[in-house]
């Protein structure tokens, strides 16, 4: 039987061997040694079950951090005098083995999906310790420099885009779901857009996708996107589009989770729409608020907010009527009152100064504006368990963006329309 199967066969064994092939990984200085002991490395850890897995971050905990005896001495010498060897040594010394034992599994064949994929699994179970955020930092540390901004290539995905690329954007979406093929085929029509990011080291993954709508006009509803039907061959030829609307934006890789792609995609996406059709003259979204009523409910059911009135509370109870929103008069009674409150939301409620809400924070740090909340803007059953089916509109000035940008980063100022800013003042 041979030394991989043997390792399949006992748990204990394979997990006393990855940490072993590592040791050995990290003794080595010849580089075709290293990429062929990286690669047992990955593939011993993509056997593993997930206790194996746990325990390979274990050792990684355990034996692989900043050796404290070397940081201690490279503290007191940089005390000492803090010149350029002190300050290189210091350096040395904090950055843990783990660090370099990542970059060797890099080189390995493949070697950044497989890291991809392993961060994937340590963010699931770092909700299980805390003390696996100290691995995490690590990965992300490395993998915010290798996918910096500078890497990533923009392409246009359409029907003659390879059908293996195709399908991951069937599996991939997750703001509207992708039904079949000829609902992605619709996607691709000429009144749409589609564009993804890709990185050198992973070509055929897309990193995120965006989906676009060529209209007339800010859209208010989901259905005026998802459900429009293209013309006919005969039909009358469609107004010349003036809006495009960003509807889907979805990063399709768990592993790369929290790390940012730099500030710019959408206005990049936008300056490839302006370039190729002459007669935009406004980029926005339709987006989800897929936390307000996280936020909400605890705060009505115990009445603990100060700005709202005790009318307001009796009022907030119809949202618990079961099909509350096919009731008019409930629906339109509602409707002021939650619009104020998803205003607040999202331009008062922050934490560690930034705004609650993902997609707001997403946004605005792209330098977008918050334009204009719709009220039933979307009645599936996700959006009304995740905002009571309102949307938002976020618009990209393209003269405004960079500033917005720069006031939002460097004072946590927050662009909003007129109309958005007197809703949020209760």
């Amino acid at each position: 039987m041979d030394f991989l199967n043997q390792i399949l066969k006992f748990p204990t064994r394979r997990r006393r061997d990855i940490n072993s092939v590592v040791k050995s990984l990290l003794k080595i200085k010849g580089e075709a040694s290293a990429i062929k002991l990286a690669h047992q490395v990955l593939q011993l850890y993509a056997e593993a079950d997930d206790d194996g897995k746990r325990n390979f971050f274990q050792f990684l905990i355990d034996e692989l951090g900043p050796n404290d005896a070397k940081l201690d001495a490279a503290i007191r010498a940089y005390t000492l005098s803090s010149d350029r060897i002190n300050y290189v040594a210091l350096l040395d010394a904090v950055e843990p083995q783990r660090q370099d034992l990542i970059r060797t599994l890099n080189w390995a064949p493949q070697g950044t999906a497989a890291l991809i994929a392993m961060r994937a699994d340590l963010l699931e179970y770092s909700r299980e310790r805390d003390d696996l955020n100290l691995v995490d930092y690590d990965f992300l540390h490395l993998l915010t420099s290798w996918f910096n901004r500078g890497f990533l290539e923009l392409r246009r995905i359409d029907w003659n885009t390879p059908a293996f690329i195709l399908e991951k954007l069937i599996r991939y979406e997750s703001v509207h779901e992708i039904k079949d093929w000829p609902d992605l085929q619709r996607r691709l029509a000429s009144d749409r857009r589609c564009f993804a990011f890709f990185h050198p080291q992973l070509p055929d993954e897309p990193l995120i996708f965006v989906e676009v709508a060529l209209t007339k006009g800010l859209v208010a509803k989901i259905d005026e996107v998802l459900e429009r039907s293209y013309p006919e061959s005969g039909d009358d030829e469609p107004q010349e589009p003036d809006t495009a609307i960003f509807y889907s934006i979805n990063n399709c890789q768990a592993g790369l989770r929290g790390i940012s792609f730099g500030n710019f995609l959408i206005k990049q996406v936008a300056d490839e729409l302006a370039e190729e059709i002459r007669s935009l003259r406004h980029y926005a979204t339709l987006s989800p608020i897929p936390n307000l009523r996280e936020w909400l409910d605890p705060i009505r059911n115990e009445r603990s907010a100060d700005w709202l009135d005790p009318k307001d509370y009796v009022l907030l109870a119809e949202l618990d009527v079961v099909d509350w929103f096919k009731e008019e008069d409930t629906a339109a009674s509602l409707q002021p009152l939650m619009e104020r409150i998803c205003a607040h939301y999202l331009t008062e409620e922050k934490r560690e100064g930034q705004p609650l809400d993902p997609v707001a924070r997403f946004h605005l740090s792209n330098g977008a504006r918050i334009e204009r909340i719709n009220w039933m803007g979307d009645l599936s059953e996700q959006r009304l368990a995740q905002s009571y089916g309102m949307l938002v509109n976020y618009v990209y000035d393209r003269r405004s963006v960079i500033k917005n940008h720069e006031d939002y980063v460097g004072k946590g100022r927050i662009a909003a329309s007129s109309a958005i800013s007197s809703k949020a003042s209760f």
